[in-house]
């Protein structure tokens, strides 16, 4: 700025004596979005205001010549020893350097002290949306710049996650996009590490219409009975000593509702119940559910069933060991 005047570089960025670094940043970026040349071709007094903020930004964003405005004014470059003049504070830009408006951004902000290259949740844009993946109308900087623009990356992702149940039954999500809301149907029988692709709900490119593809990058949340291996929907089911020795029919749980099993008479622990297409959803239909009889103690025996065991101890036809006991010999 010119030094024959004080400016408030604060009232420049509207923001308080009191501002931190990041408060002031973020003045900045919106201002410098506002009043950028190529969203304003032809304006001079938009141009100069470009140049304003980025002058004040480059005293507020460095705490030493921060602290020589507070202090000395409209003398501050000269109390730094930097000499006097519009040099000395001002920002001169070479917008034909630039291929886009990232480029330009990111070293204004590297130069100034900031971190270049920050990221939202947008892929290669600033934060919460505005110019994502860099690019302007008019293709590029003013003044007849003959620069190579860089691919543009317009594509958004998101990771999202999900409960076990609304893998399995589908369900929507509602996400913001650039401060777009954006509906999304996740479908039925999804699985963990999925990944959706929303065509046309990506970042938007200012001035041209293009828009991005938005990703979703689905996480399904454990359950605490079933397990999806592969296709196959799994479960363990508790079953008691004599449901497998007698056998008989079970009410047993699916992801369905409640419905009914057969264990055959003298059933070993460990053997799966298959029930066809009460499974995981797929594109060719439902899978099948497998059930894994899981043999299940009581805590603590009655008397009257200690008695029993007793008896069948005492009546047992076959030692379980015979067989283990010949061929275990070395």
């Amino acid at each position: 700025m010119a030094g024959s005047g004080y400016k408030d570089y604060f009232q420049v960025l509207g923001v308080d004596r009191g501002a931190d670094v990041d408060t002031v940043k973020r003045a900045f970026r919106k201002l410098a979005r506002k009043y950028h040349p190529d969203v304003n071709p032809g304006d001079k007094t938009a141009e100069a205001k470009f140049k304003e903020v980025s002058e004040a930004y480059e005293v507020l964003s460095d705490p030493e010549k921060r602290q020589r405005y507070e202090q000395f004014g409209q003398y501050w470059s000269q109390a730094g020893g930097m000499g006097g003049g519009a040099s000395s504070a001002g920002v001169d830009v070479d917008f034909g350097k630039y291929g886009n408006f990232d480029e330009f951004i990111n070293d204004l902000l590297g130069r100034f002290g900031g971190p270049a290259g920050a990221s939202g949740f947008q892929s290669g844009g600033f934060p919460g949306g505005g110019f994502p993946g860099g690019g302007f109308p008019g293709g590029g900087f003013p003044r007849g710049a003959q620069a190579t623009r860089q691919p543009v990356n317009l594509d958004a992702e998101a990771n999202v996650n999900i409960s076990f149940s609304e893998a399995f039954r589908g369900t929507e999500r509602t996400l913001s996009v650039n401060d777009e809301r954006v509906q999304v149907r996740i479908p039925a029988g999804v699985k963990n590490g999925s990944r959706l692709r929303l065509r046309g709900k990506g970042n938007l490119q200012p001035g041209t219409g293009r828009r991005g593809d938005l990703y979703l990058n689905l996480s399904v949340q454990d359950h605490p009975v079933w397990r999806l291996e592969g296709d196959q929907l799994r479960a363990e089911l508790p079953v008691s000593l004599d449901e497998l020795a007698l056998g008989g029919t079970v009410n047993v749980m699916t992801p369905d509702g409640e419905a009914q099993v057969t264990i055959p008479q003298g059933t070993s622990p460990g053997r799966s119940l298959r029930l066809k297409g009460k499974g995981w959803p797929g594109r060719a239909g439902r899978g099948d559910l497998l059930l894994t009889l899981a043999l299940t103690m009581p805590k603590s025996w009655s008397e009257h069933e200690r008695q029993l065991l007793d008896q069948l101890r005492q009546g047992r036809s076959e030692d379980p060991r015979q067989r283990w006991l010949q061929s275990a010999v070395l």
